[in-house]
């Protein structure tokens, strides 16, 4: 990892020593669809958002683009129990894990406006909340408390993805995260590795 980050730093100040053809600074949002993956089951996908600011340093037909985004992530785990064939109750458990991210794409324009992008990030774990619906009884109750102590507080991960450009500034992204990182530091589940991948969908606007 640390090779990467350094490669990519590099990358990024050949950029400035070459004369960049431009800088461009930009802002987007955007759909989240996260999960687990390492040792954990059974777990359905989280959506949630992603919203940041980016700079594009471009120069012949690659950029450097580091960001600063706000991401939802997380996983859902329903279990359901069932007396004979009709179901008897249910439980959703939801860990909603939001991250301050900063990634640091390197992009190839295959052609104009259309680019392939890939890089490191490093995510900063700002909230950890766990959330457990149970119904069942012709009753409901929900509790949502607060999980931080249970997840590492630092996660690194790798992206690829692609973009476009349109020429009046919108542009429209599509990454996908491979989380590196054991996020768990549960005491309770000591052995399990758990990691956070994630589907980001990102429109956004750059100037």
């Amino acid at each position: 990892m640390k090779k990467i980050i350094f490669s990519i730093a590099t990358l990024f100040a050949i950029g400035f020593t070459a004369h960049s053809q431009e800088i461009k600074y930009g802002v987007k949002a955007g759909l989240n669809i996260a999960d687990w993956g390492g040792d954990a089951e059974h777990t359905n996908v989280r959506a949630g958002f992603n919203a940041g600011v980016l700079a594009e340093i471009k120069f012949e037909n690659f950029a450097v683009q580091p960001e600063i985004v706000y991401s939802q992530q997380g996983t859902k785990v329903t279990v359901n129990n069932y007396f004979g064939n009709s179901l008897d109750s249910s439980i959703e458990y939801t860990s909603k894990l939001d991250y301050i991210n900063v990634p640091i794409a390197v992009k190839y324009y295959i052609i104009e406006g259309l680019s392939i992008q890939a890089g490191p990030q490093i995510g900063f774990l700002i909230s950890a909340k766990e959330k457990g619906e149970f119904t069942g009884g012709g009753q409901s109750e929900t509790e949502e408390v607060d999980a931080k102590d249970a997840y590492e507080k630092v996660d690194f991960s790798l992206f690829g993805g692609i973009g476009y450009d349109l020429p009046i500034g919108i542009f429209l992204q599509a990454r996908y995260n491979v989380g590196l990182s054991n996020i768990n530091k549960d005491p309770e589940v000591p052995n399990v590795k758990l990691t956070n991948n994630v589907f980001l969908f990102s429109v956004g606007y750059k100037f």
